[in-house]
């Protein structure tokens, strides 16, 4: 299943639209190109309707926010809403200060968003429009554990109803969800919290492959949550005693761009609930 969602990034190789976080823009780039897609980084207002226009998918991260992206933000999400392109949103630290919150909830109440991507702190921000969350990191007491998968579970589906979109919650265990079914993914390594930007740049990748496969938005997305936590794994494999967290970086980028459909499927970690 997830073969296929992948053999379609290639195959396709989908131009995507970016406005996203000035600390990782260039790790989303290169995770797009790695993946089979194609990126375009654009954040002015002046132009942002125009480059959605010509791309077939967009992805909105809120890591970096500012009032000058904020407006163009809103503009490339409505234009992705007319042309019928699918859309990605990833509220980066939503819940850690009131224009955060604030915008990510504009954004969610002016935008329909194919995918929302985040910890379980900005999803449970973005379900009740408020939050505490610290920093970019989930808190301790919001982390997904066995324990509580149930409940989480329960909560995305139905913050996926609520919104029409699909759920991508990620941390030690991934839950990728729709109203109806969900996705509980145990790929990936601890290592991959010791660098920046791997959730900026799934959110870029899941924008590759929900545009790539339009009609199965919720395998898509968890195809490509699989991904990245696979190349987690197996960039981490590779490491040598000399070797930190800048090699790892990169080892998950290369680890993407070598990856087949075929590696993904044999190598995904997943259960339906």
């Amino acid at each position: 299943m997830f073969q296929n969602s992948f053999e379609n990034v290639r195959k396709n190789c989908p131009l995507i639209h970016n406005i996203t976080n000035y600390v990782t823009v260039n790790d989303c780039a290169n995770i797009l190109l790695a993946c089979g897609g194609s990126p375009i980084m654009s954040d002015d207002k002046d132009e942002v309707a125009e480059i959605t226009t010509i791309c077939s998918g967009l992805n909105i991260n809120i890591g970096t926010l500012n009032k000058r992206t904020i407006e163009s933000m809103l503009i490339a999400g409505k234009k992705a809403n007319q042309l019928g392109h699918p859309a990605v949103l990833d509220p980066v630290g939503a819940g850690a200060s009131k224009l955060r919150t604030d915008t990510a909830m504009q954004l969610l109440k002016e935008v329909k968003f194919t995918v929302i991507r985040g910890n379980i702190s900005e999803i449970k921000t973005m379900a009740s429009g408020s939050g505490t969350t610290k920093g970019v990191d989930a808190d301790v007491a919001d982390k997904v554990t066995e324990d509580n998968l149930d409940d989480v579970v329960s909560f995305a589906k139905a913050f996926a109803k609520k919104t029409e979109s699909v759920i991508a919650i990620t941390g030690a265990i991934d839950i990728v969800a729709d109203s109806e079914k969900a996705y509980c993914i145990r790929n990936g390594h601890p290592m991959m919290s010791s660098i920046t930007g791997t959730g900026c740049q799934l959110s870029a990748m899941t924008a590759a492959f929900v545009t790539a496969n339009p009609d199965q938005p919720l395998e898509a997305a968890a195809a490509a949550v699989c991904a990245m936590g696979y190349a987690g794994e197996v960039a981490h494999s590779r490491l040598s005693d000399m070797d930190g967290n800048s090699t790892y970086r990169n080892y998950i980028i290369d680890a993407i761009y070598n990856m087949t459909p075929e590696m993904l499927e044999k190598g995904s970690k997943y259960e339906v609930r």
